[in-house]
């Protein structure tokens, strides 16, 4: 961990949350160009997106990708991150295969290593000369697989992932970085936290300098419990907090 350094905040603008939920979250390549130019004006230093197909379906395909990276980066000078959750694709060779096929590269993209097949998908993207940040879950194997994997010295970043219980969040993402300890030693962390423990694991996060995320994708309240209305109110509050 990078005690004492300056951190970086990510915005995470939808992940896989819909209209449904809230009216503020971005959808097509437009809205999410135009949310992410507003939540790095407030104060955001990169972009994380799952890019939707026109139905809202998250989707790892080059006609999918590439406007929405196009569009975000034609809005914006910030690194743009994305996903490859099962979600968008869940057979391994599969996503390997899209991301192959890919036409334009983000700047980094998350791998979770619990699902099956993240080695294989991890490999991909090296080969693409793509940045992989190993999305590693509380409560899950993927802290073990990643120690165990060869292509743990090649990440650039993990991503520590605190999943429940809610009402002892901080612990969880203590517990979870001493899991951590080993396999991400030396590595840049991003913690964070969702739905009821953003804010509490955000705050741990700035105090052990650690990167940190916020976004409609985590939380949908601020931490007063309002509803946020933006990504740019998210982010503005995170920087306040």
């Amino acid at each position: 961990m990078r005690r004492g350094t300056p951190a970086v905040l990510q915005v995470c603008l939808n992940g896989a949350r819909g209209p449904t939920e809230s009216a503020a979250v971005p959808m097509s390549p437009e809205s999410l160009a135009e949310s992410a130019a507003r939540a790095v004006a407030a104060g955001a230093r990169e972009v994380r997106v799952h890019p939707r197909t026109p139905c809202g379906r998250t989707s790892l395909s080059p006609r999918v990708l590439a406007p929405v990276l196009t569009e975000i980066r034609s809005a914006l000078e910030a690194p743009v991150r994305v996903t490859t959750a099962a979600s968008a694709e869940p057979d391994p060779g599969r996503r390997a295969e899209r991301i192959r096929s890919w036409t334009v590269l983000p700047d980094l993209v998350s791998v979770d290593w619990h699902e099956p097949g993240a080695g294989e998908v991890a490999a991909a993207l090296l080969e693409r000369g793509v940045g992989v940040e190993a999305a590693l879950w509380s409560g899950t194997d993927g802290p073990g697989r990643f120690a165990r994997s060869p292509l743990a010295p090649a990440v650039r970043r993990v991503l520590a992932k605190v999943t429940g219980p809610d009402d002892a969040p901080e612990a969880g993402a203590l517990a979870l970085l001493a899991a951590l300890a080993g396999p991400a030693a030396g590595v840049p962390v991003l913690l964070h936290g969702e739905e009821d423990g953003v804010w509490p694991v955000l705050r741990l996060a700035r105090r052990l300098g650690a990167d940190a995320r916020i976004g409609l994708e985590d939380t949908l309240s601020l931490p007063d419990g309002t509803r946020a209305r933006s990504n740019a109110e998210l982010v503005a509050a995170a920087l306040a907090y």
